[in-house]
C-alpha cells in the first residue's frame, strides 16, 4: 500500500544552522518568523515559562526549532506573547515556525514584553539574589535585587539598574552584579539548533509537522486549507465556525468543521473528497465567500429538516456525519423539494442508517453520492439512486446500545416516532432529553439486566438494542430485578384498556409482551427485533 504521507514532489535538504535566541526572537518580531494558523495556541503556564528561563539561565538545552521557509501567504498570527509582530511584504520569503512555538513565544515574550497588565505571563523579574526567576503582580519597579526579564533586551536599561546596585549597603552586593552580568551574558550568548526546510508545498510539510511535533499534534484538512486559502478578507475556519454557530439554537453547532468543508468544496463547484477540498486554493476569496453563504443557508435547511421531519434534535444523535454531508448538498440543489421529493430524502436517511452505507464512505462513493444527488436535483433520476443492504430485522438482537453506535442512535430515533410512555405510568417521556445524549437514564432493560445476570446470559445480550425501552427513573426502580412475569402484570393492571396502546409506543408487539409474561427472554427479542425493523422499512418504502 502507497505511503498517504509520502511527498507529492522531491523534499529539499534541510538546512541547519545555530542561532542565538535573542535573533530568533528579533526575527518573530520583524515578521521573518511567522507562526502559521495550523499551529496550536499558546498553552505554557507560568511554571512551565519559569522553567524553560531557568534552563536558559543555567545553560541547560532546550531543544532545536523547525521552520519552513516560503513565498506562500498563509494565515499567521499578528501578535505572540502580548507583542504585536510586524507584517511580511508581499511575495517576501518568510519563515514558518513549525516546531517550537511554545519556546520562542517565551523567549520572545519575556525579553521584549512592554505590557500594561500586572497579572500578564510576562511580567517577570530574575531574583538575583535567589538566582531564580518569578512572576511579578505590579507594574512597579521591584526591589533592586530584582530585575525584571525584559530589560535583558535593552542593554542600556539593564545596566542602568546593575549599577544602580552600588548603592545597597548589602554585604553580597558584588555578587549581585556578578549574578547580573552572568544571566546577561548568558542570554545573549545562548544559541539553539534551527533547521529550516527549503521551499516546498504545504501538502509536504504536513506530515513533516506531524511526525517532529512533540505534543502529537495532527494538522487535519481544515488546517491546512484554512492557511492555504487565506486572504485578508476570508478565514475558512472563521467562516466554517460561522456556521455552525448558526445551528447552535437547534443543537448542531458540534458538527466536525470536515463535513461543513466538504459541503464548501461542493458549494464552489467541486466534490466532497480531499482532492477536490484540495483545489479550493484556486478560488478568489469571493468565490469562497459565495461559496460558504450558499452553504450556510443549505444547512439552515437541513438541520431544520432533521430536527422538524427526522425528529433529531441534537447533532450528536445523527447515526453519520457524513448523511449530513449528502443531506446539505441535497437542501443546496434543492432548496424547496416537492412532497414526492421529501419523500425520497426521508427514506435515503433511513436507508443509510439502517444499512451503514456511510460507515465505508470513500472517495468513489462520494463522487457516485454527488453524481445521485444533482441527477435527482435536476428530475434526471426519480430517486437519489444509493446502493441499500437491507440487513436481517436480527441485527437488533445482536447490535448493542451503545451512545456512539450508528443503530442505537437509528433505534432512539425511530422510537421517538412513536411517542413512546413510561410502561408502568403512562407518562409520556421526553424523547428530546433522551435523545440528547448528555445521559442516557431514560434508557432501560425491558428484561431486567440483574435478573438477566442471575440467568446467566452474557452482556451482549443483555444490553441487546431490542431489550432497551425508555422508562423513568422512578419506574425503572420499581421494576428494579423483578422477573418480567411479575412487573408486566402491574403493567397490565396500571394500562388496562390502553395496554396495546402503550406497547405500541414503545414497538413492543402483543406477542413479545406475552414472551415477557412467560420470562422467555428469546422469544421476546425476536419479536421485539421484527417490530423494531418493521417500523424503519415502513420509513424506506
Amino acid at each position: 500500500m502507497a505511503d498517504t504521507n509520502a511527498p507529492t514532489a522531491p523534499v529539499k535538504d534541510p538546512q541547519p544552522s545555530v542561532d542565538r535566541i535573542e535573533d530568533l526572537a528579533r526575527r518573530i518580531l520583524h515578521g521573518d518568523i511567522l507562526l502559521p494558523k495550523f499551529q496550536r495556541a499558546f498553552v505554557w503556564e507560568r511554571k512551565q515559562i519559569l522553567s524553560l528561563l531557568d534552563s536558559v539561565a543555567k545553560g541547560y538545552p532546550i531543544g532545536s526549532i523547525l521552520l519552513w521557509q516560503s513565498r506562500q501567504e498563509l494565515m499567521s498570527e499578528n501578535r505572540i506573547a502580548d507583542l504585536e509582530i510586524k507584517l511580511p511584504k508581499p511575495d517576501y520569503p518568510v519563515n514558518y515556525l513549525l516546531d517550537g512555538q511554545q519556546r520562542l513565544s517565551t523567549i520572545c515574550g519575556a525579553l521584549y514584553w512592554k505590557g500594561d497588565d500586572p497579572e500578564s505571563h510576562w511580567n517577570i523579574a530574575y531574583d538575583l539574589r535567589d538566582k531564580k526567576f518569578v512572576h511579578l503582580d505590579t507594574l512597579e519597579d521591584p526591589a533592586p535585587h530584582q530585575i525584571r526579564v525584559s530589560k535583558l533586551s535593552d542593554p542600556a536599561a539593564f545596566f542602568k539598574h546593575v549599577y544602580a546596585l552600588d548603592t545597597l549597603t548589602a554585604p553580597d552586593r558584588d555578587q549581585l552584579k556578578v549574578n547580573a552580568d552572568t544571566l546577561f551574558n548568558r542570554f545573549k550568548d545562548y544559541k539553539i539548533a534551527a533547521v529550516t526546510l527549503g521551499d516546498m508545498s504545504i501538502q509536504d510539510v504536513a506530515p513533516i509537522f506531524e511526525r517532529i511535533n512533540s505534543e502529537g499534534t495532527r494538522l487535519t484538512v481544515v488546517d491546512l486549507m484554512r492557511a492555504a486559502t487565506w486572504s485578508k478578507d476570508f478565514d475558512l475556519v472563521d467562516s466554517i465556525d460561522g456556521i455552525l454557530e448558526d445551528l447552535t439554537e437547534k443543537n448542531f453547532e458540534e458538527i466536525d468543521r470536515k463535513v461543513v468543508l466538504r459541503n464548501v468544496s461542493a458549494s464552489v463547484g467541486g466534490g466532497f473528497s480531499a482532492e477536490s477540498i484540495d483545489k479550493l486554493r484556486n478560488h478568489t476569496s469571493a468565490e469562497l465567500k459565495e461559496a460558504v453563504a450558499a452553504t450556510r443557508e443549505a444547512y439552515k435547511r437541513a438541520v431544520d429538516y432533521l430536527v422538524t421531519q427526522i425528529r433529531i434534535p441534537d447533532a450528536r444523535v445523527l447515526p453519520y456525519a457524513h448523511q449530513m454531508t449528502v443531506l446539505v448538498e441535497i437542501f443546496r440543489r434543492i432548496p424547496s423539494p416537492s412532497a414526492t421529493q421529501f419523500r425520497e430524502i426521508e427514506s435515503m436517511f433511513w436507508k443509510t442508517a439502517l444499512s451503514g452505507y456511510f460507515s465505508g464512505w470513500n472517495t468513489g462513493s462520494m463522487a457516485r453520492d454527488q453524481i445521485a444527488v444533482h441527477e435527482f436535483a435536476e428530475g434526471k433520476a426519480p430517486t437519489l439512486g444509493f446502493d441499500f443492504h437491507d440487513p436481517s430485522h436480527t441485527i437488533w438482537k445482536s447490535r448493542t446500545f451503545r451512545s456512539n453506535n450508528a443503530h442505537s442512535k437509528t433505534f432512539a430515533i425511530i422510537l421517538s416516532h412513536y411517542g413512546p410512555v413510561d410502561l408502568l405510568t403512562g407518562q409520556k417521556i421526553d424523547t428530546s432529553s433522551a435523545l440528547s445524549w448528555t445521559n442516557q437514564k431514560e434508557f432501560h432493560h425491558f428484561f431486567p439486566r440483574k435478573y438477566l445476570e442471575s440467568c446467566g446470559e452474557k452482556a451482549d445480550r443483555i444490553n441487546a438494542l431490542a431489550n432497551i425501552v425508555l422508562l423513568t427513573s422512578a419506574s425503572n426502580k420499581t421494576i428494579s430485578a423483578s422477573k418480567p412475569s411479575i412487573y408486566l402484570k402491574e403493567v397490565e393492571k396500571a394500562a388496562g384498556p390502553s395496554l396495546a396502546q402503550w406497547l405500541d409506543s414503545n414497538l413492543i408487539p402483543m406477542s413479545a409482551f406475552k414472551a415477557g409474561l412467560k420470562n422467555d427472554f428469546d422469544g421476546f427479542l425476536e419479536e421485539r427485533a421484527k417490530a423494531i425493523h418493521a417500523a424503519i422499512q415502513a420509513k424506506i418504502h
